[in-house]
């Protein structure tokens, strides 16, 4: 029974708002070196990668999870800590929140 003046979600047009409100399924930045580097969105993840990275036990093991090993090298010969790639995922959520709130309401 649908409730009168309200409209559906259709879930292919709220993941769409989504992507578009966040910037886009990858997150890309830089390391101190240059190099460009990206990882999926938090919100766009697939459960093969949330079981990685959720079940890493240390910094580094969360590290390598999220970037994999050749990223992960790169993220390492820059200098940057392994608990490092967790203030990014902390601004990348903080980031996210902030344009979730911004997003286009229902069709």
């Amino acid at each position: 029974m649908s409730k009168p003046n309200r409209k559906r979600y259709k879930l292919s047009e709220v993941k769409q708002q989504m992507t578009e409100a966040v910037g886009g399924d990858q997150v890309e930045f830089e390391t101190d070196n240059g190099d460009i580097l990206t990882f999926p969105h938090p919100l766009f993840t697939d459960q093969e990668w949330d079981e990685k990275v959720d079940g890493a036990e240390n910094p580094r093991d969360k590290a390598l999870a999220i970037l994999g090993e050749e990223q992960y090298a790169k993220y390492a010969a820059a200098g940057h800590k392994d608990g490092d790639i967790g203030l990014l995922m902390l601004a990348v959520q903080q980031d996210m929140q902030g344009q979730i709130k911004r997003r286009p309401t229902r069709s």
